[in-house]
């Protein structure tokens, strides 16, 4: 299955590697391009991508708010954002979790690494960024948020198999880790991570990561300087 991509950035040039990359993949199309926040928004809408990368830095609506406003229409529940930075580990890392991205990935990612995040975040199947480390989750977690956080109640509908794999998830296991730590096969360890994500709301497993460190299930490490 062909995986659909939506290109959001406002330099043109940029655009256009993009678009010469993900094509050559046999795998990847990209199905639309837009300059701004607010044309990222209506094209998600007009194309049904399954991927959106989005710059952060645009006119007229930044790549933010555009996430937000993706990840909070219901008509596009499948409609995953990847989000593109010049620093991973700044304050729009934080913003684009709490956004609702599924990924995030720096612009001096490798050609290759970039083809692949783009199959992982379409598949749900990790949170992204080689330096997506659990520091970094303790830093997000350590920034003011007025939304409501995830509390210890909220895990109540796991099992305690269903909650040790998401304290695994957590730490950066893929399902195979988790299966091989387990004794499980990957495909068990897959229906767990699945039914865990469904029992908590969760879109993927970027936002099952933030649960977890949130409600107390694990612990962060205190962010480094």
């Amino acid at each position: 299955m062909t995986v659909r991509v939506l290109l959001a950035d406002d330099q043109t040039l940029i655009r256009a590697g993009f678009r010469a990359l993900i094509d050559s993949a046999p795998d990847l199309s990209v199905v639309g391009e837009a300059a701004t926040g607010r044309e990222a928004v209506v094209q998600a809408r007009a194309t049904r991508a399954d991927v959106v990368l989005m710059d952060i830095r645009m006119p007229d609506l930044d790549g933010l708010a555009a996430t937000r406003q993706i990840t909070a229409d219901e008509d596009l529940a499948g409609v995953r954002v990847l989000i593109l930075t010049t620093f991973e580990v700044d304050e729009y890392v934080f913003e684009a979790l709490r956004a609702g991205a599924s990924g995030f990935l720096g612009k001096g990612v490798e050609p290759v690494e970039l083809l692949d995040a783009i199959r992982t975040v379409a598949a749900g199947e990790a949170l992204l960024s080689p330096k997506a480390t659990r520091g970094l989750i303790a830093r997000f977690l350590a920034q003011p948020d007025p939304e409501p956080r995830a509390t210890p109640e909220r895990l109540r509908v796991l099992t305690e198999r269903e909650r040790e794999v998401v304290a695994l998830v957590a730490a950066g296991l893929s399902n195979e880790q988790i299966a091989q730590r387990l004794v499980l096969s990957p495909l068990t360890a897959k229906t767990h991570v699945n039914r865990a994500m469904a029992k908590l709301d969760a879109r993927d497993r970027a936002q099952l990561v933030v649960i977890a460190y949130q409600s107390g299930l694990v612990r962060a490490d205190p962010p480094t300087r």
